[in-house]
C-alpha cells in the first residue's frame, strides 16, 4: 500500500496532472483534449497521463486512432483514508492551541 500511496502522491504533486484529473472527473477525454488547456504537445500530455496511469488514477483505451482516458478514483480513496488518520492528530493539536490561547487571554 505504501508504494501505491507514493505513486498517488507523486502523481498529485503536479498541478497539470491534478487539472487533468479534474477534467476527467467530468467524463472520459482523449489525450489531445487533456492537453488543450495547457497548450502542450500530445507527447507532453502523454507523459503526464503515463504518470497518472502508473499511479492507477487513469486508465487508457484505444477508440479507433484516439487514446481515451478514464478516471480511476480508487487510489484517491486510499489516499484520503491515509490522510484521515492525521485529522484526529491535528484536531487534538488545534484543541490544545485553543486552550493555550484562551488561558493566555485570561492572564492578560
Amino acid at each position: 500500500m505504501v508504494e501505491r500511496l507514493d505513486s498517488t502522491f507523486h502523481a498529485l504533486a503536479d498541478p497539470t496532472r491534478r487539472g487533468m484529473l479534474a477534467c476527467l472527473a467530468c467524463g472520459d477525454k482523449s489525450i489531445g483534449e487533456l492537453a488543450e488547456p495547457y497548450a502542450m504537445s500530445f507527447a507532453g500530455a502523454s507523459k503526464h497521463v503515463k504518470v497518472l496511469e502508473r499511479a492507477g488514477l487513469v486508465s487508457r483505451r484505444k477508440v479507433g486512432r484516439t487514446q481515451m482516458c478514464s478516471l480511476q478514483a480508487g487510489p484517491l480513496a486510499e489516499a484520503e483514508r491515509w490522510l484521515r488518520q492525521w485529522e484526529t492528530f491535528w484536531s487534538a493539536r488545534l484543541d490544545q492551541l485553543e486552550t493555550l490561547v484562551a488561558a493566555d487571554r485570561k492572564d492578560a
